[in-house]
């Protein structure tokens, strides 16, 4: 590791000689050396940490750099050939039609006759106040009893929002993420509609409250599914850490909140406990506590580990296993996603090859004391690469399954935007209100992944 181009690791171990053949210094105050640099080492490697070698997301990478192309890409700036463009195109129907007549006293003197027009449009939006009254008929006959007209279902008082305005202020705070009072800006600066934060919060919580059968449609439809993605994340309820469960596929998203992290809060999403397919994840053990699942791991979680192990601890087997994944995927991808037998058996001899090489580099810690409690403790590349050993059908499957993708990138997907109303809102204020945005996110989410447009189902 270099910083401010000192290279740090050799200093370290040059350190180490010298604390070796300093045999007179004593005890206490090599030890004290020692400390130092063990802390030296961990303060120098997190320094290290980014996107590419650990779990930190690219919005934390110091320094960040656009990528620049390779110099084998010839592609000229913007859209590639094929790609589906989003240029205007005119419509035959236009809303409204304003015809331009010529001033004849700018042409010469003669006779015309109209033979057509030169039409251009103008895509424009107009944002009003629209509000409709509803005049019930009284009737009354002889006796003097009167009969008064049914209103339309729904209209109720004597004066209230529409079904447009709810659906424009739970599209905008939860689908934009816009905090509560910003909703009520737009709607007070844009169109006069004074709405308070209150009757914001009232048409998520009425909107919640008819989505119920919709959570229950969705749960079944993942039950139902072949391959389905999880993954968690933590989110802050008052200042409490709280997790988001997520599961999800091509087609549906199903959003969790609770405060266990584990099976307890897996259970109480209820879908897990009763799910028979595939299901790619982190290795997080929760989800191995399923037997009745086959489990598939993210082997973009490997690569980074793989990476850490490499830059940090100098291991040669996680560099020469993270080159073979890659390889292994990119064959998988041209033979249309699975292997024939005698590629997956020549693939999982090399991959248990490097392994083994790994097994004598990456040093096994040292015997237990006796008497001591508790697990051993190993270094991280160790830890990695004995997952890796013992859970190779896991991390290979997607060789010979053809549903089964190389990464979690669904799941991880998925979870992002939740990531972003955290740091737009900071926290949820209730428990309430975080499943309440979760049963309406999953909604949402799920008829953009149906090309559904989000305000069109909330209108319906």
């Amino acid at each position: 590791m270099t910083v401010e181009n000192i290279d740090v690791s050799a200093a370290l171990e040059k350190v180490k000689s010298l604390l070796k053949k300093e045999a007179k210094l004593s005890p206490a105050f090599k030890a004290s050396v020692e400390l130092l640099m063990l802390v030296v080492s961990l303060l120098v490697n997190r320094l290290g940490r980014n996107s590419q070698n650990s779990s930190l997301p690219p919005s934390q990478d110091p320094h960040r750099k656009k990528k620049t192309k390779s110099k084998g890409d010839k592609r000229k700036p913007g859209g590639q050939k094929g790609h589906k463009g989003a240029t205007l195109q005119k419509i035959e129907s236009p809303h409204e039609i304003e015809e331009i007549k010529i001033d004849r006293r700018t042409i010469p003197t003669g006779t015309y006759t109209q033979v057509g027009y030169e039409s251009r449009q103008v895509f424009d939006v107009k944002i009003d106040l629209c509000v409709t009254e509803y005049r019930a008929e009284i009737l009354q006959n002889a006796l003097g009893t009167q009969y008064v007209a049914h209103f339309p279902e729904g209209v109720t008082k004597a004066a209230q929002y529409g079904n447009e305005v709810k659906a424009q202020s739970v599209y905008m705070s939860q689908f934009q993420l816009i905090p509560l009072a910003r909703v009520q800006d737009y709607f007070f600066d844009q169109v006069g509609l004074p709405i308070s934060k209150g009757s914001i919060s009232n048409f998520n919580q009425e909107t919640y409250d008819l989505l119920e059968s919709f959570e229950a449609w969705a749960r079944s439809g993942l039950l139902s599914s072949q391959l389905n993605h999880a993954d968690e994340t933590g989110i802050n309820l008052n200042g409490k850490g709280i997790w988001l469960h997520n599961l999800s596929n091509d087609k549906i998203t199903l959003y969790h909140a609770d405060e266990k992290r584990g099976k307890e809060g897996m259970d109480r999403m209820g879908v897990l406990p009763f799910y028979r397919g595939y299901l790619v994840h982190d290795h997080m053990k929760s989800y191995y506590r399923y037997e009745n699942i086959i489990h598939c791991l993210c082997n973009a979680h490997h690569l980074r580990e793989l990476e850490r192990a490499w830059e940090e601890d100098h291991q040669t087997w996680a560099k020469s296993l993270q080159d073979l994944l890659i390889e292994i995927n990119n064959v998988v991808h041209e033979a249309g996603g699975v292997l024939s037998a005698k590629k997956q058996v020549e693939y999982q001899e090399r991959y248990r090859d490097i392994l083994k090489r790994g097994d004598d580099e990456c040093l096994r810690p040292p015997p237990k004391e006796p008497g001591k409690r508790g697990r051993q403790k190993k270094s991280k590349s160790r830890n990695l690469l004995e997952r890796l050993r013992d859970f190779e059908g896991d991390a290979l499957r997607f060789m010979s399954v053809a549903i089964v993708p190389f990464t979690n990138n669904r799941g991880e997907n998925d979870l992002r935007m939740t990531k972003v109303q955290q740091k737009i809102s900071g926290c949820f204020r209730s428990m309430e209100g975080a499943r309440i945005f979760c049963r309406i996110r999953s909604f949402l989410a799920t008829c953009r992944k149906n090309n559904v447009s989000p305000t069109d189902a909330l209108r319906g």
